[in-house]
């Protein structure tokens, strides 16, 4: 099953609307993860889309956004800066709060990288931190504004090309990240911090990289990107930064299935997930299974439909049952498989049923195998084990359910 990536809008830190992908993974998101983009890219940069497909991969949900401005987001550029960046990340990270789960992991790539490290501090879920090429101060981009400076400081804008676009920079800009300290949101970070930098990026030179892994904290780990350019253009590159980060993030994030479920429930729990339409989670005791419907019905096919789970039920009973019998009379009895396929038919097409009944019914047909064959003789006895199977008998008898409805 393939990953899924939506889109989603949600309102920036000036009123704006900012374009987004989430991308979920075929079951219920282990955590959430927001990916910031480097300066003057967008969410669609090549990097980002390979980070956040290869984390979902993983279990972990993936929301990349579009700065004010930027990409498919509205807004004017010339109107930001980093603060302002900063503070579309932490919308971003409220979005994602209020409409699944806050993020457990913060992302960035660049200057993004140095935006997560400023807004951390501001998202108490967040439990780890990774930055991708970040400078270790958000001053570092002006160098990037050449010639520009001057004009800039001396008109209040200039237009200066950045990567082959046209941007206009604003002296507001220049002051906002001249007034940043990042290396004091990371000495009080208390988070975990995993720093990836490339030693030959020749956009951010990796002295940022120990100027950051120097103010923060442990836990903090370093990885080296050999030979990777500074927006990771290289598959590989993108993907390596992806399963380094998966593993590490892994130790940090996540609470476990057990500790998600309510202690001392009893019986089974299906709990929607919040993952398509019709996904839900099954718990029984330790065992974790997923429910949906298939693509035709609306669903995403991640796992068997309720009718697919009274199939297995008389399956396993089934199977169960035979070996059962055939342990206590000492029988040599091959492996079993037992097949079952349901289907509502109309009861005057059913052979098999007692009269008196109309309307559409429910078909069960099963199928015994025996690995090996069997005896002949045996066979209409092992028939009629098999309809003593307690699930067998429960779906011939009629059943009472009893419905209570229970606050959260």
């Amino acid at each position: 099953m393939a990953i899924r990536s939506t889109k989603v809008v949600f309102d920036g830190a000036q009123g704006d609307v900012l374009a987004a992908l989430l991308d979920l993974p075929p079951g219920p998101p282990k955590a959430y993860a927001v990916f910031a983009h480097c300066f003057t890219c967008s969410k669609d940069i090549f990097a980002a889309q390979r980070i956040a497909a290869a984390l979902a991969e993983r279990g972990i949900g993936v929301l990349r956004f579009d700065f004010t401005g930027l990409g498919m987001s509205g807004g004017e550029f010339a109107n930001t800066n980093f603060s302002s960046n900063v503070a579309d990340l932490l919308q971003a990270v409220d979005f994602l709060r209020r409409q699944y789960e806050a993020p457990s992991i913060l992302i960035g790539h660049s200057l993004g990288g140095a935006a997560v490290l400023a807004a951390a501090g501001d998202v108490p879920e967040a439990k780890a931190v990774a930055t991708i090429g970040a400078p270790a101060d958000a001053e570092h981009v002006i160098h990037n504004f050449h010639a520009d400076l001057s004009r800039i400081e001396e008109t209040g804008e200039a237009e200066v090309t950045l990567a082959g676009r046209k941007f206009s920079i604003r002296k507001q800009f220049l002051d906002d990240v001249r007034g940043q300290n990042i290396a004091a949101r990371v000495a009080s970070l208390r988070k975990a911090l995993l720093i990836f930098h490339a030693p030959l990026d020749q956009t951010v030179g990796i002295e940022n990289a120990a100027r950051i892994f120097d103010a923060a904290k442990h836990p903090k780990s370093f990885v080296s990107l050999d030979t990777a350019s500074h927006l990771l253009a290289k598959r590989n590159d993108a993907l390596y930064v992806a399963e380094v980060l998966g593993a590490w993030a892994s130790r940090y994030i996540g609470a476990g299935e057990e500790e998600r479920d309510e202690p001392g429930r009893e019986g089974v729990t299906v709990s929607e997930t919040g993952v398509g339409k019709f996904q839900q989670r099954v718990s029984s005791g330790a065992h974790r299974l997923l429910a949906d419907e298939p693509e035709s019905h609306g669903g995403l096919d991640s796992g068997p439909n309720p009718y697919d789970f009274l199939s297995i039920a008389l399956g396993a009973c089934t199977s169960m049952t035979l070996r059962m019998y055939a342990d206590l009379k000492g029988l040599d009895l091959g492996r079993v498989s037992v097949t079952v396929d349901h289907k509502k038919v109309h009861a005057k097409d059913c052979e098999e049923c007692a009269g008196g009944r109309e309307g559409y019914i429910d078909r069960f047909e099963r199928v015994i195998r025996i690995e090996g064959g069997f005896d002949p003789a045996i066979g209409e006895k092992i028939k009629e084990i098999a309809g003593k199977c307690p699930v067998h008998r429960t779906l011939e008898r009629s059943s009472v359910v009893v419905t209570k409805i229970a606050s959260s």
